[in-house]
């Protein structure tokens, strides 16, 4: 391999790029990586960290309610520029952090764009660094609908640059970041409307679940509209009004669309390459993470599989170990535990009910809804749920789902039972931690 620069070239460093990078740097490979804005990618910069920093922030005027009904006098006030600070300070640090990994680990970093040559070749601001395997993972970015007035449209990463929080906000979407988005600024005071083309929030969500929280986000001051489209957005004297298509004119500050997000492969050079695409612009690869041109390869978002940060992570320990390594480091891609950290916040592993029924022969539901223990001395009133879906043929549980205070890191736990096979049989003898939310799941009868 002396023909090339290096063994592995990363284009992007991100959560599954910097992985990969170091682990094959780690494993004895030559590596180098590229990166055109602040390490870490979406999941640091604007995604995962600063928005679980924002809403542990604006929970605390929850917090603060409920401190009332045990004693305490709540007088107080908020800074949104504190928080903004301090959320830059913490995401500049872990930008050094991932940058002092690479360096640790022996890898080459390259800033700025780069762009794909040939099968082997990648140019950064002009240099020219070949390499016998590149690796693609620049993640995705969100997708803003073509309609009049789209220059007004914001993103999900307006977000986290505010300077000062809006009166009203508009946030196009019912998936994981416009509800993340919408509950945090909701909680802070500002007047959130939701709306949404679709028949119900977060789809492919367990029903139970999605109208649970839709009573539940309401019920906290968020307005939802659902089958309804943005089909126009023009400037004013005072802000920004969106036109509907059930005839309203809705004025606002802060225009957010949070519709999704796409592969973000532009300016890497794939046309002509070979590097086959899928219909939503993701690069295809193999089990092993191979594009259709052998040396070109790509984890994460980029491929358009599942867009979560542990599965590019996993994704790119995978690709290292398999080409680097000496043993197999497979995927499960079945059961993977993931939330919604909304307020409140929901998680689920494994199938929905639905999801069950096209899957099994038969199906037993269990579910309870109740007020946590927390909140019977609270003036403010919210609801979890817990439901399990078990396969009757043979006993085992195969879908877990929550809404409540916590629901993330109980089903992080009852993942593991979930990958392990656990039967209902079993949960139900398992002793539950009294009084706790957690043992609703091994309660349920």
């Amino acid at each position: 391999m002396a023909e090339y620069d290096y063994d592995l070239f990363v284009v992007g460093a991100g959560s599954g790029g910097v992985r990969a990078a170091r682990m094959a740097s780690e494993l004895g490979a030559r590596v180098a990586i590229a990166e055109m804005d602040r390490m870490g990618g979406t999941c640091v910069n604007v995604g995962c960290i600063p928005k679980k920093l924002f809403v542990y922030g604006s929970h605390f005027s929850y917090d603060l309610q409920d401190a009332r009904g045990y004693g305490w006098s709540t007088e107080s006030s908020f800074d949104w520029a504190t928080l903004l600070a301090n959320k830059d300070r913490e995401i500049a640090r872990l930008n050094r952090i991932y940058e002092g990994l690479l360096e640790g680990a022996g890898a080459d970093l390259v800033k700025g764009p780069a762009r794909l040559l040939d099968p082997h070749t990648v140019e950064v601001c002009g240099t020219q660094h070949s390499a016998e395997r590149i690796l693609l993972a620049t993640g995705g970015r969100a997708i803003v609908p073509d309609v009049p007035g789209r220059e007004h449209a914001l993103t999900s990463n307006a977000v986290f640059s505010l300077e000062e929080l809006p009166e009203r906000m508009m946030v196009v979407g019912a998936g994981y970041i416009a509800l993340e988005l919408g509950s945090v600024l909701c909680a802070l005071g500002v007047d959130v409307t939701l709306v949404h083309r679709g028949e119900e929030i977060l789809r492919g969500f367990d029903r139970d679940l999605r109208c649970h929280l839709h009573d539940e986000l309401e019920a906290k001051g968020m307005r939802i509209l659902l089958e309804t489209r943005v089909e126009e957005i023009r400037q004013t004297n005072v802000g920004f009004e969106a036109q509907l298509s059930n005839g309203e004119v809705l004025e606002t500050d802060f225009p957010v669309f949070a519709i999704g997000r796409e592969p973000r492969i532009e300016g890497l050079g794939l046309e002509g390459l070979g590097v086959e695409l899928g219909h939503r612009g993701g690069i295809v690869v193999d089990d092993d993470f191979t594009s259709s041109v052998p040396s070109i390869h790509a984890v994460g978002d980029v491929t358009d599989h599942i867009q979560l940060t542990p599965v590019a992570l996993a994704e790119a320990m995978h690709f290292a170990h398999h080409f680097y390594g000496q043993g197999e480091h497979r995927i499960d891609y079945m059961s993977i535990p993931t939330a919604v950290f909304c307020q409140p916040e929901l998680a689920t592993v494994g199938l929905t009910e639905a999801e069950a029924w096209h899957r099994c022969q038969d199906v037993r539901v269990y579910r309870s809804v109740f007020t946590p223990l927390k909140l019977t001395l609270s003036e403010r009133k919210e609801h979890s749920i817990v439901k399990l879906v078990v396969d009757a043929s043979n006993d085992r549980v195969i879908g877990c789902h929550m809404a409540g205070h916590g629901a993330a890191e109980i089903i992080q736990g009852l993942a593991v039972a979930i990958k392990a096979g656990a039967t209902k049989a079993q949960f139900d003898a398992t002793i539950g931690i009294h009084p706790t939310s957690a043992e609703e799941f091994v309660t349920l009868r």
